[in-house]
């Protein structure tokens, strides 16, 4: 069995703070305001960040956004090798999706398979007029296509290094962090 060691603090509560603002005011930016703009967040750590974004934004633009919460689980593609039963969370999301510009929320983008599995569970909800992707550690090493929209902060890692995002409402305290792997 493989444990991961703590190596380094990549971002402290400041600066995963400071990463959501700057990443709220560029979603507004790019999106010429928030008109039909919906974030969703991708269980476990994205949901949070979601809803952070949704208060930014908020406070920027005095609109409140609907936020949604979406579990990936029966769309990974890699449930057969798991070797676990995997548990399955609820998908929340409350409002209709066409037509709506989808900001899709995670922790950590890696080689893209999380995404993937997003959004062909998105489609299957609904057509959104276009689908974003607002991380906040993209940490390289992708398989699939799939490149960020908005980032927090790029952090090239090896493959024996493992990217741990800990959030207050999850882990009682803000911290990204770079560990090995080892074992």
């Amino acid at each position: 069995m493989s444990i991961s060691v703590k190596k380094k603090t990549i971002m402290d509560a400041a600066a995963m703070r400071r990463a959501l603002v700057r990443i709220s005011h560029e979603i507004v930016e790019r999106n010429k305001g928030v008109e039909n703009v919906a974030l969703v967040g991708i269980r476990t750590r994205g949901v949070p960040l979601a809803n952070r974004l949704g208060k930014e934004i908020e406070s920027i633009e005095g609109v409140k956004l609907p936020v949604g919460s979406l579990d990936i689980t029966l769309y990974r593609d890699d449930l057969s090798t798991l070797g676990y039963n995997p548990v399955i969370s609820e998908t929340d999301i409350d409002f209709d999706l066409n037509r709506k510009t989808v900001i899709l929320v995670d922790d950590v983008l890696f080689t893209g398979r999380t995404i993937r599995s997003a959004l062909d569970a998105l489609i299957d909800m609904g057509r959104p007029k276009a689908i974003q992707l607002a991380v906040m550690v993209d940490r390289g090493h992708k398989e699939l296509p799939i490149r960020a929209d908005y980032v927090g902060k790029n952090v090239p890692t090896s493959n024996s290094e493992t990217v741990d995002v800990a959030l207050e409402e999850i882990d009682g305290h803000d911290e990204v962090a770079l560990s090995d792997i080892q074992g």
